[in-house]
């Protein structure tokens, strides 16, 4: 093939005679010719031999179908792909309105690859790309792209209208397999309906048979229900004693229940009660025991006060031989009653009673050189207990919280340090207690 098989109906412009200056001025291509160059080709300045190829390659039926009865009198419902096919190419030959739509709706579904075509910059590129395209099968934005390149020519034209030529042909070779295996699907599809039928006969013969079965079992039903009308009224009797058996049954059972339900909430208040009574008994056993130890320590240190053995007295509160004792809270007349057993005892002691009458912040003025500190816990105020303990910790002093303010408490907790100093010198280790720190 020398030459194809269509003609451009836009010419080239020679620009030959415009260089070095030797062309005549008047015949030089103006810039309007120059940008008409650069601009890509529109679908109507084609070859009409080219407008088949390029419809029935980058537009689908559907889209013509949609399209060309705009622009003419084709019923979109009957009318044959074969005449919208003819239709869109007169269109595009045309170059009217209905080539406009055309060439837009080429544009914009091939946009892509008219700009990947754009990045070519000669012939050669453009074929190259169209090379490309024809390996990976995506042809019609390929072909479209080509065709209306500016740096399309002639010979890339019919190079890409002899690829899709003999592509059509192998496609066509394609669809003669495919015709060929349609055939003999039909025939296959044949025998299966034969066979189908075959069968849909037999199933309505059994769906006969199985109709009569069903009216003779009918029948025997029947005739049993007549046997059995003179049982029913027996069985009816009977499934009426039956419920209302149930019904009593029920009766009861919801009786038994909520008398149940009633004597576990019983239960569980008691168990609550039981509960609540026995941490109270706890408490009071350990009250109790609280006490006891309190009035032994206070008759021991009573009796050893009052008898006229001067080593029994020692040793009884030995532990408040010269230490100095800060004691915080309490009541007047328990205060000097303590006061008066660490005097005894060859200890001091300084009384505060937490802010009432003395100022708080002699507080922490008294307890420099103090060996013990000792507070009721029912005879001060939490801020000046909580003071209290600040400045014990930061001074490195002992302090100890007392159940009450009364005597007993005092000289129990005395007892108590005096017992456990006497056994870690006893057992030969270090006293745990220390008579300045505790």
């Amino acid at each position: 093939m020398h030459a194809p098989p269509f003609r451009l109906a836009r010419t080239g412009i020679d620009t030959s005679l415009s260089s070095a200056g030797r062309a005549d001025p008047c015949c030089a291509p103006s810039k309007a010719q120059l940008a008409d160059l650069k601009r890509r080709t529109r679908l109507a300045e084609l070859d009409a031999h080219l407008h088949c190829s390029i419809i029935g390659t980058c537009l689908s039926t559907h889209e013509l179908r949609k399209l060309v009865p705009k622009f003419t009198d084709l019923d979109r419902q009957r009318a044959t792909d074969l005449e919208i096919h003819h239709t869109a190419v007169e269109l595009a030959i045309e170059g009217g309105a209905g080539g406009k739509a055309l060439q837009k709706a080429l544009d914009e579904r091939f946009s892509g690859a008219i700009r990947l075509f754009d990045k070519a910059k000669d012939p050669d590129a453009v074929l190259a790309l169209w090379k490309d395209a024809l390996k990976n099968g995506d042809i019609p934005p390929a072909y479209w792209a080509l065709m209306t390149h500016p740096q399309t020519t002639m010979s890339v034209r019919q190079a890409a209208f002899g690829d899709l030529h003999m592509l059509s042909h192998l496609v066509g070779a394609a669809n003669r397999a495919d015709i060929r295996r349609l055939v003999a699907l039909e025939e296959e599809n044949a025998s299966l309906r034969a066979k189908i039928d075959r069968q849909q006969g037999r199933l309505q013969e059994m769906s006969l048979q199985r109709d009569a079965a069903a009216h003779e079992l009918e029948a025997h039903a029947a005739h049993a229900k007549a046997q059995d009308a003179d049982s029913d009224a027996e069985l009816r009797a009977e499934v009426h004693q039956l419920r209302e058996a149930l019904t009593a049954r029920d009766e009861r059972l919801a009786l038994h229940t909520n008398r149940r339900e009633a004597a576990e909430q019983r239960a569980a208040a008691e168990q609550e009660s039981t509960r609540a009574l026995r941490a109270r008994l706890d408490d009071m056993d350990a009250l109790v025991k609280t006490l006891q130890a309190e009035a032994s320590a206070l008759e021991r240190t009573l009796q050893a006060t009052a008898g006229d053995d001067p080593s029994e007295r020692s040793a009884s509160l030995a532990i408040l031989e010269r230490m100095r004792i800060v004691y915080v809270g309490g009541r007047p007349g328990s205060n000097a009653a303590i006061k008066r057993i660490v005097e005894t005892a060859g200890g001091e002691m300084t009384v505060h009673d937490g802010g009432i009458e003395d100022r708080k912040g002699m507080l922490a003025a008294a307890l420099p050189g103090a060996d013990m500190v000792v507070f009721p816990v029912d005879c001060i105020d939490h801020d000046s207990m909580n003071m209290l303990k600040r400045v014990c910790e930061r001074g490195h002093i002992a302090w100890y919280p007392l159940r009450t303010a009364s005597v007993a408490s005092f000289v129990e907790l005395i007892g108590r340090l005096n017992a456990d100093a006497q056994t870690n010198t006893q057992s030969g280790g270090a006293p745990r207690f220390c008579l300045r720190h505790g």
